[in-house]
């Protein structure tokens, strides 16, 4: 079993330290400890956590509200934030970036264990209803095909918009419907044509001529913005350059 994988934005060390100390105890793994809204939307584009503890009132300029929109507007990480006396206009600001809990400061390390537990247990019923796994099972040169419930499904790749790593899954996202397979990226990348697909991030794949826009560090298709990884970017500029 893959360890959960869990970012913390706390910018009080020592109570960050304290929560990175518990969830190590507990078997989880802390991806980093980040004290700034900036840096913690950096550190989830580029490592994709399973999860995210996010302290609401950081230091600086932005906050975690402003941090977890920035996110959002890429990722859909499972969000927990921490608060401490948060009044209502900024809780009902909290909420439209749709936490899946509120841990209240101080909080007991029992009450950060079961509201992980039960934030997994969300994602997991989350996941099961996306796709009773599907399996890529065989492609061809305009097309794959899925197994689900003893069937076969053709997707045909002009349809597919862009491809997801979710650890050992990939999600398929075409124009009518998003496919939850049992697959690594990796693997998927071998079955779908390098001349149309092209990969701009360890956990993303686009389908080169659904692109709506190209910026600097994003692309957008048809409203998704997706990151570009650094290591990455010399090849996308390169297939545009042949356009």
């Amino acid at each position: 079993m893959e360890k959960t994988r869990i970012l913390i934005v706390e910018d009080d060390m020592i109570i960050a330290s304290n929560i990175s100390l518990q969830l190590s105890n507990l078997g989880y793994e802390v991806t980093g400890i980040e004290t700034k809204a900036e840096t913690a939307v950096h550190h989830a584009l580029e490592v994709k956590p399973d999860m995210i503890l996010m302290d609401i009132n950081l230091k600086g300029q932005s906050n975690g509200i402003d941090a977890a929109h920035a996110i959002r507007k890429y990722l859909d990480i499972p969000l927990i934030y921490l608060t401490a006396n948060v009044d209502d206009s900024t809780f009902q600001k909290a909420k439209e970036t749709h936490p899946y809990a509120f841990i209240a400061k101080p909080f007991t390390n029992l009450n950060l264990e079961r509201t992980i537990a039960l934030v997994e247990d969300k994602v997991k019923e989350k996941r099961e209803k996306l796709s009773s796994e599907d399996t890529l099972v065989d492609s061809q040169e305009d097309r794959i095909f899925i197994r689900n419930n003893n069937k076969l499904i053709k997707v045909m790749l002009e349809d597919i918009l862009y491809v997801e790593a979710d650890r050992n899954y990939c999600k398929i996202i075409t124009v009518a419907q998003t496919y939850l397979v049992v697959s690594p990226m990796n693997k998927l990348c071998e079955k779908i044509d390098p001349r149309h697909f092209i990969r701009i991030h360890r956990s993303f794949v686009v389908n080169f001529s659904k692109l709506d826009a190209v910026a600097e560090s994003f692309v957008e298709v048809k409203g998704k913005l997706i990151p570009i990884g650094k290591q990455y970017k010399e090849d996308l500029h390169r297939m545009l350059n042949k356009v």
